[in-house]
């Protein structure tokens, strides 16, 4: 069943770039302009999520907020909150009202997925057909014998890295069923790192660790150079190759 959004925000611009962000995951974005338009569309939609702006004529986000966690029905709903503002006091308030996440304007949809997928699961659009902007991600994944495989593109954007993510959890779960618990993470083809890969290698190291999937990590010696340097990164191991890495197995 796809993930239910709801948008609100005066702005248009705001909400096109908040459907824009969604546009690769199997999702449906609802929006509204003001908090009272707000508070209806969730009480009709129930959605999983409520993206929420807190500047608004009518009735401002802070407002709908309390009125949802006055709602048996709506209280326990994720709620990020938009603002043009980052001043402490306005911050303060709005986490003692219990939501989950806030963004201060300009943002962008890159941005705003990463906090997205720290409350809620983003799947793939399409299901199995695991494209993502034109690209077949499925191609970076392979088997061979007992150990799962996942080959990083040379350009890891963003919405490629969240769709590898969607099918990287699916492989998982596949690897489950068949009793298979080896996995190999090859950055062989990435020459410089970022936060974007940054957060992949750790979420696929942790989600292995969970399913008490062994895991090893393949790069140059370049990159593990460059990794150590990151706080997140920097305690694990690095193997020269597949073969190499296979042998540790």
């Amino acid at each position: 069943m796809p993930l239910k959004v709801l948008s609100v925000d005066d702005s248009k611009t705001i909400r096109m770039i908040v459907k824009k962000a969604f546009k690769t995951f199997d999702c449906t974005i609802a929006e509204a302009e003001n908090g009272e338009l707000g508070l209806k569309a969730a009480e009709k939609e129930k959605p999983d999520l409520i993206i929420l702006d807190i500047t608004m004529p009518v009735m401002t986000g802070v407002e709908m907020l309390g009125k949802l966690k006055e709602n048996p029905d709506l209280k326990d709903i994720p709620v990020i909150m938009l603002t043009a503002e980052s001043g402490k006091e306005n911050v303060v308030q709005i986490v003692k009202m219990g939501v989950k996440d806030y963004m201060v304007k300009p943002f962008k949809g890159e941005q705003l997925i990463e906090r997205v997928q720290k409350l809620v699961t983003l799947e793939p659009k399409s299901g199995k057909s695991d494209k993502s902007d034109g690209e077949d991600v499925a191609k970076y994944f392979s088997v061979n014998g007992d150990i799962y495989l996942l080959a990083a593109p040379e350009k890891l954007t963003g919405p490629v890295s969240a769709k590898i993510v969607g099918v990287f959890k699916t492989k998982l779960e596949e690897m489950e069923k068949m009793g298979k618990n080896k996995f190999i993470l090859d950055l062989g083809n990435i020459a410089d790192s970022d936060m974007t890969l940054i957060k992949l290698i750790v979420m696929v190291t942790e989600k292995c660790q969970e399913a008490k999937t062994h895991v090893r990590v393949v790069g140059t010696s370049g990159i593990a150079d460059k990794l150590k340097t990151f706080a997140e990164t920097g305690s694990i191991p690095i193997h020269e190759s597949v073969d190499a890495a296979t042998g540790t197995f």
